[in-house]
């Protein structure tokens, strides 16, 4: 189990569906979830900004890819209390972390959902060791899961939890290695189906595992991406795109 002291809340976009608006995410601060080793940051976190209203309401699934408005998305800086570097170019979405150990999340905040399956492809640019990951279930007061594969050939699964506002608990449910998960410079696909009490995952069309995740009791929350950098830096993480589809 972790504990991390989260700490600065920035948006992608300032657009706002035609939906109610999302209740604030919390302040994050951030560790090194791959060393299961505390490195605890505290930093002042800055005021959310308001969202603003879109002319058109955000679809319920979708694929984006990156060439046109980025509506409806919210990032979470972690371990970091300094502007994240964040851009759409050439058709992809660039995360770039300068600094080690720190985590960036981007969270569809249109829509909540129960079952449903996210994908994206990916390309890490730098060659420092690296994590890429995706989110479904994210609920403000009940947790979220939490899918992340690193450049070594590695991958895990976490349950996190906020204990209070800017403090969270991250609980392991599983980890491995796969020949699939490929190393820096290439270009992959990684997928996440969340459906009933299972969480498929899926490395380049290829299934590496189904978890049972029913004692966890999360219905339904919002969906994402993330990246991580570990102790090495710069890292640039690519998204061509990211795909929201029913199950």
């Amino acid at each position: 189990m972790k504990r991390l002291f989260l700490g600065c809340l920035i948006l992608i976009t300032a657009c706002q569906p035609a939906t109610p608006t999302p209740a604030p995410l919390p302040s994050p601060t951030e560790t090194h979830l791959a060393s299961r080793t505390p490195i605890p940051v505290t930093v002042t976190p800055e005021p959310t900004p308001s969202l603003e209203p879109s002319p058109t309401p955000l679809p319920r699934f979708f694929t984006n890819e990156f060439d046109s408005s980025l509506a409806g998305w919210v990032t979470l800086q972690a371990n970091n209390d300094s502007n994240p570097n964040i851009k759409t170019e050439n058709s992809a979405l660039i995360l770039q972390l300068d600094f080690p150990f720190t985590w960036l999340y981007a969270l569809y905040g249109a829509e909540e959902y129960a079952d449903v399956r996210i994908d994206a492809q990916f390309q890490n640019r730098a060659g420092s060791p690296s994590s890429i990951g995706l989110i479904c279930r994210y609920s403000e007061t009940d947790g979220w899961f939490e899918y992340n594969i690193s450049t070594d050939g590695t991958y895990n699964v976490l349950y996190g939890k906020w204990l209070t506002v800017g403090i969270a608990d991250y609980l392991p449910i599983t980890d491995g290695s796969s020949k699939e998960i490929q190393p820096s410079g290439a270009t992959q696909t990684i997928g996440l189906l969340c459906e009933d009490t299972t969480l498929s995952l899926y490395i380049n069309d290829t299934v590496l595992r189904r978890v049972d995740v029913e004692r966890f009791e999360l219905g339904e929350g919002k969906v994402g991406i993330a990246a991580s950098s570990f102790e090495n830096v710069p890292i640039i993480a690519a998204f061509d795109w990211v795909k929201v589809s029913e199950p």
